[in-house]
């Protein structure tokens, strides 16, 4: 496994081969205890979030019709706000997951949930589960990675519209939904190599916009039309909710992988990948967020964002229970177990979002044309 370093020791050369594979053994073991115990608790639990997030929702927006009054305006943006926080954070990204396709229940199912998100399930679902989670980390092979429009790792080549990144991360984090949408098209790619055009790429390209257009007559026509009276004041209160479900998932989402401490990847890293180095590869591209269990609820247990990424389709709730056992693992191999409180984690990450917008402080530093001739071998692997 090639890792690009920018330190001048190796955190996983006291590593053998077969350290990695009894690793991997002992996170498997991890695994098989979980799903062995999975079963009514875990359903309860989600039934009782969408439950519990179904009511917010109903009971904000009925408030939200009394909107002209500041302090229904306020309280109904709260409460909506929350409620789609838990419902793109804790259910629809853990069940779109398939952390509950063993309750066999057709309305909880990773294969006909739809969520409250401009972006189809089905294209996040591919471009999330299928490509983010396997090259986690993986430059040029995971989007996630600056979601294609910033420059992430210092071994990448610097061009001066990379000044304009933090101007975009944060455009991006106030309409992140729509982003995510783009980037599920993959729609910068496909337009600059000329795929716009593409029966497929045209098919999906609809989907989006049915998706958008459904969105936008539920939060910006029909419940304000409800409202009356206060229909400006109500559509000024979905936007608003809708910007802090958007910079709150954008904060959480760079937590878990732009912080000082996460590992980035070469290409090669992957080439012939045991399951050990998979999972060695999730524990040094991920990052957490600690918090209490509120901040964990809200963040759908993304502030275990380590453990998710070593186990996706473990119920999410479980994340807290074996965080202790997988931080022992960490310890017993040397290595580093990134987390720490939101505001230091959200810092990190724009810092490094602003700092890797300026050119290299070391103009002889490789680019990403020269990187295979200053990555190090992790472990002689």
């Amino acid at each position: 496994m090639t890792v690009i370093q920018h330190k001048p020791v190796n955190p996983i050369a006291h590593l053998s081969a077969e350290d990695i594979e009894i690793l991997g053994k002992e996170l498997d073991a991890i695994r098989d205890r979980v799903l062995a115990e999975r079963g009514e608790s875990d359903a309860a639990y989600i039934r009782k979030v969408i439950k519990t997030q179904r009511t917010l929702e109903m009971s904000s927006r009925a408030v939200l019709l009394f909107s002209l009054f500041p302090p229904a305006w306020v309280v109904g943006t709260a409460g909506l706000a929350v409620a789609k926080i838990l419902e793109n954070m804790e259910i629809g990204h853990n069940i779109l997951h398939g952390q509950y396709d063993f309750m066999r229940d057709p309305k909880i199912h990773s294969t006909t949930w739809e969520w409250d998100h401009v972006s189809p399930a089905e294209q996040w679902k591919h471009s999330h589960n299928q490509l983010h989670h396997t090259y986690t980390n993986v430059l040029g092979k995971d989007n996630d990675l600056g979601y294609g429009i910033m420059r992430v790792d210092e071994d990448q080549k610097w061009y001066p519209l990379h000044l304009g990144q933090p101007l975009w991360n944060f455009v991006n984090a106030c309409f992140f939904e729509y982003g995510i949408a783009a980037y599920d098209l993959e729609l910068g790619r496909n337009l600059r190599k000329g795929r716009h055009k593409a029966p497929e790429f045209r098919a999906r390209l609809r989907a989006v916009g049915r998706k958008i257009r459904r969105q936008v007559l539920k939060d910006y026509v029909i419940h304000p039309l409800l409202s009356g009276p206060s229909f400006l004041s109500t559509l000024a209160a979905t936007f608003t909710a809708n910007l802090i479900r958007n910079l709150w998932s954008h904060s959480v989402i760079m937590c878990g992988h732009f912080p000082n401490g996460v590992e980035t990847f070469e290409k090669t890293s992957i080439e012939g990948e045991t399951r050990g180095e998979w999972y060695l590869r999730q524990m040094l591209g991920s990052a957490n967020i600690s918090g209490s269990r509120l901040m964990h609820v809200m963040t759908g247990n993304l502030s275990f964002q380590i453990e998710h990424h070593l186990f996706p389709d473990l119920p999410s709730r479980r994340y807290q229970e074996i965080a202790p056992q997988v931080r022992a693992l960490f310890d017993r191999y040397g290595l580093t177990y990134t987390t720490g409180p939101l505001p230091k984690q959200v810092a990190s990450a724009w810092w490094k979002v602003i700092r890797l917008s300026l050119p290299n402080r070391d103009a002889a530093r490789p680019t990403t044309d020269e990187r295979p001739a200053r990555a190090l071998a992790a472990a002689g692997v």
